[in-house]
């Protein structure tokens, strides 16, 4: 049975696995996806890995609540100029070679990388905290398969 924070942060199917909402990425974004999800690690915070509903090459979870990867994502809008939202001065944190955007939103954090081929989003409920402690675990991988881009 899901719990109210759970059911905030994600939908529960009849499974009992998380639906993580799959992008659509294409092209040199597509390719760097599927590689990131080939090289994601077992294992983040302590967390076994588990399977996203729907199962795709652009998502993958870890524990309960879930800690949740999409690889292919828009921009977020408060890195997009001309967004309402656009804020050149939004909070972010270098890990481990990945520079990652930070919005705190109701019962998680939502990371983004910035300055790569493809974006990818890691959602973080509350209840791991710090929150930022999986990207540690996730950025490996990302600098492996997700180049910087190029100017």
């Amino acid at each position: 049975m899901c719990g109210l924070l759970a059911l905030a942060a994600t939908a529960c199917s009849g499974s009992g696995d998380p639906e993580v909402a799959a992008p659509s990425p294409s092209g040199e974004a597509a390719r760097a996806c599927r590689a990131l999800h080939d090289a994601l690690p077992g294992k983040v915070e302590g967390q076994q890995r588990g399977t996203a509903d729907p199962v795709s090459d652009y998502t993958a979870v870890w524990g309960d609540p879930a800690i949740r990867l999409r690889c292919g994502v828009p921009r977020p809008a408060r890195l997009t100029p001309g967004d309402d939202h656009y804020d050149p001065t939004s909070e972010a944190a270098e890990v481990n070679g990945v520079s990652w955007l930070i919005e705190q939103r109701d019962g998680e954090y939502r990371f983004t990388t910035t300055g790569r081929v493809a974006n990818v989003e890691v959602t973080v409920p509350d209840h791991y905290e710090p929150q930022i402690n999986p990207l540690a675990d996730l950025a490996g991988a990302v600098k492996r398969a997700v180049p910087e881009k190029k100017d």
